[in-house]
């Protein structure tokens, strides 16, 4: 494989350690006091009202609002994930599923866990403890390029475009599987001719996912002239191109302005439409709760709602936790 090629697989599936560092988000040096719950503990009465309110936002995890159909697939199951940084715990504990089909919203304040969640499901990091399961198969420590390869794909919070190749140079390189990675079938006229009907096909679709996210005018631009919202339609089409079935967006509309926004939303439930599964950590509570049919909301690295938008608006213990006021 060409040091281009090796270059686009960590820009759209992997991450250097240094990055995988600066994603992965803080958290108060007092989030490892907590208890961990067992799922017996979490059946326990707890209307005792002299427990202390704080206790019971960090210890309990309140399902009891979540929609679920017991008929739709969950092709992503997290069961309880841990990751430390030394003395700090980032994650403690997390477990969920995300139904096939669905738009799920992840949340909290900085340093809730959100994007080391992320880096534990995909490979980024590796858990201490837990497990992840995609489509029925345990993934838990796989690689990252091994994890997109089983149709599971990720975006970043700050968009990694290859700035020096065009827009459609980005694209060309990001289809799993390309015969002509391989320098002998490109090169040996028994094999050149079929790595060239499959450049062909890959180039119609490549050009269909540009018109799709309306970037198809941008195609021969340098992808570090684009503005940060292009950036992010580039990174999210790009992301499609490896045939994913389902869609882990950090952060996609941070810096995007409010034309682009609304055109990302479009493209996220037009796909979700044709089937395609999303998580996605955002901090804009308003988007979150207008689009999503589930929201999970992490508190110092652990779950503290799992619920629907209406059920999170109301919580007690999710305005008390960090927003402040009412949703």
């Amino acid at each position: 494989m060409s040091d281009t090629d090796e270059e686009v697989m960590s820009s759209t599936a992997t991450a250097d350690s240094e990055s995988v560092a600066a994603d992965s988000e803080s958290v108060p040096a007092d989030a490892d006091d907590t208890g961990v719950v067992t799922d017996d503990e979490r059946t326990m009465d707890t209307t005792d009202d002299t427990e202390d309110a704080d206790s019971v936002a960090g210890d309990v995890v309140d399902t009891a609002d979540t929609d679920v159909d017991a008929d739709r697939e969950t092709p992503l199951e997290v069961e309880g994930l841990r990751k430390t940084f030394g003395g700090i715990v980032a994650v403690d504990e997390v477990s969920f599923d995300v139904e096939a089909g669905t738009l799920t919203g992840l949340i909290g304040p900085n340093g809730a866990g959100k994007s080391t969640t992320f880096n534990l499901i995909t490979g980024m990091l590796e858990p201490d403890t837990g497990t992840v399961r995609f489509n029925g198969e345990d993934i838990t420590g796989l690689q990252p390029y091994e994890i997109a390869n089983r149709g599971l794909a990720r975006t970043f919070q700050i968009a990694r475009e290859l700035e020096e190749m065009t827009v459609l140079e980005n694209m060309m390189l990001a289809p799993k599987g390309q015969s002509g990675e391989a320098l002998w079938r490109s090169v040996l006229p028994v094999t050149r001719e079929a790595v060239e009907r499959e450049e062909t096909a890959q180039l119609e679709r490549v050009w269909e996912v540009l018109d799709f996210f309306e970037i198809d005018h941008l195609a021969e631009e340098y992808a570090g002239n684009l503005s940060g919202g292009q950036r992010k339609l580039l990174e999210m089409a790009r992301a499609l191109l490896t045939d994913p079935d389902m869609l882990l967006l950090d952060e996609p509309f941070a810096g995007v302005n409010p034309s682009l926004e609304k055109r990302l939303l479009e493209h996220i439930h037009e796909l979700r439409e044709e089937g395609y599964t999303f998580l996605i950590v955002e901090h804009d509570m308003d988007l979150i709760m207008n689009n999503c049919e589930r929201v999970i909301v992490l508190h110092q690295g652990r779950v503290l709602k799992d619920g629907t938008p209406a059920a999170i608006r109301e919580s007690e213990d999710v305005i008390e936790a960090y927003l402040g006021g009412e949703v």
